[in-house]
């Protein structure tokens, strides 16, 4: 018989994605702080977006991640922005990758946007290469 509070394949799979993604540690610190306020949304967003729309086989990880950088860039999502450029290390997106792709925001979202977003980005590509190098 099915268990009703197991988790479903959906789910099972977008963990995977999101780890595979961000990766382990990130995850697992997300995991550790959940409180029964804000389970049901990483619940949501673990079948939803990762489940549903990053394991999907039509665009590479790389591809998604670009999308998902620009896209994050143009709302102005400062902390999602940080987050999934510092998984540019998993999904294959390399720097100028995310460049072009802020160019992008500059011309169909304003350079305004693009240009905190490249702040970011360049803060979270140095944390990158200092901790490369620690």
């Amino acid at each position: 018989m099915n268990d009703p509070l197991a988790p479903s394949e959906r789910y099972l799979q977008g963990m995977a994605t999101r780890r595979a993604v961000l990766g382990d540690s990130h995850v697992d610190r997300t995991q550790s702080g959940l409180t029964d306020f804000d389970r049901p949304f990483q619940e949501l967003i673990t079948e939803a977006a990762w489940g549903h729309v990053w394991s999907r086989p039509t665009l590479s990880k790389r591809e998604r991640s670009i999308v998902t950088i620009a896209l994050l860039a143009a709302l102005g999502q400062d902390d999602e922005v940080a987050m999934h450029v510092r998984a540019t290390s998993n999904t294959g997106a390399t720097r100028e990758d995310v460049c072009d792709a802020l160019l992008h925001v500059a011309i169909y979202a304003g350079v305004p946007a693009a240009n905190h977003a490249i702040k970011i980005a360049k803060q979270v590509f140095e944390q990158m290469d200092a901790e490369e190098t620690a």
